[in-house]
């Protein structure tokens, strides 16, 4: 048997905690909609209503009248209703957080929700994408059920970087003043840079983190260091990339075996299969992982088939759920 249905228990709480962590997801974009602050100058004897961005940017918005004294208003009102809300649905994530914990619901590596969480906390999480064995974590979520460790067991876990989006990026890591590897050091301090494989960062445990991207084209500069700082990840290309950014998107709440929760979103489950079957065939690839990369194949074709696994993912019913 190459995976089991997770209990009804663990199926039920899966299902209400990815229930409140997506509303939790949707309270804090519409937050991200009131960030900053909103206040009155005076200014030669008038008082001028202004708009403060979190990086210090601010706008004029017009002198003090019945107009300005109302956007001041809806904005306060709104401003305090999204806090409100975002911190209701906290307390409520923590709940689940103990519960996923108690009934043993996840399984994935602690150290990579914890990046997941980091990369979302930065604004940094759409320019990644997770692939290899440590997407099969997204699909036995939406599969609600738990995959053979034959096929997860592994210490280190692909990034695929969106070169399409560098610039942005770039503009996200200058602007916080962070290089790559601080934003994984946030998660782990304990992540350093490989001398020998610039584009891996292994902490403590012996966790790594692969940065890998598309073969160079349109404009992409190579070789490509992951920040202006000069003690930085690379990135290393790989045959597979441009495919892999293209496919559609399967995107996932998955849990960590502390109960934790984060996002992970990764390809779809059947261009994982034709590219895990291509991998298990190809005579570059290290013979050590050809015999996994085809077990993972015939698992996902699996689950796809009996568990109906869509693109954006779909959980089973729950009897009384």
């Amino acid at each position: 048997m190459n995976f089991i249905p997770l209990t009804e228990d663990q199926l039920r709480q899966l299902i209400d905690a990815e229930s409140t962590f997506t509303a939790l997801e949707n309270a804090r974009r519409g937050a991200e909609e009131v960030r900053g602050s909103m206040f009155w100058r005076a200014d030669k004897g008038k008082d001028n209503l202004v708009r403060a961005s979190t990086v210090a940017r601010q706008q004029r918005l017009g002198v003090r009248s019945s107009e300005t004294e109302a956007i001041y208003q809806r904005f306060t009102e709104r401003k305090a209703a999204a806090q409100a809300r975002v911190d209701s649905l906290q307390i409520a994530l923590e709940r689940h957080r103990r519960m996923n914990l108690a009934l043993r619901v996840g399984r994935c590596p602690n150290i990579f929700v914890k990046i997941l969480q980091r990369l979302d906390k930065l604004g940094l999480a759409g320019y990644f994408l997770t692939v290899g064995t440590h997407a099969l974590y997204a699909f036995e979520a939406a599969s609600g059920a738990r995959i053979t460790p034959e096929a997860l067991a592994t210490q280190d876990v692909d990034l695929l970087f969106d070169t399409r989006k560098r610039l942005t990026f770039f503009a996200r890591l200058e602007e916080a003043d962070l290089s790559f590897i601080n934003v994984l050091q946030k998660a782990d301090k304990t992540f350093e840079i490989r001398p020998d494989q610039l584009h891996t960062a292994v902490n403590g445990n012996g966790f790594e983190v692969d940065i890998i991207r598309r073969q160079a084209k349109h404009g992409d500069p190579h070789p490509l260091r992951m920040s202006h700082h000069e003690a930085d990840l690379w990135a290393v290309q790989v045959d597979s990339g441009e495919r892999m950014l293209g496919a559609a998107r399967f995107s996932r709440m998955v849990v960590a075996t502390d109960g934790s929760m984060a996002r992970l979103t990764t390809i779809s489950p059947k261009t994982f299969v034709k590219i895990k079957r291509k991998l298990s065939t190809s005579a570059s690839r290290d013979a050590r992982k050809r015999g996994k990369d085809a077990l993972q194949a015939v698992i996902v074709q699996q689950l796809m088939q009996q568990h109906m696994i869509e693109p954006r993912g779909t959980l089973p019913n729950v009897k009384g759920g």
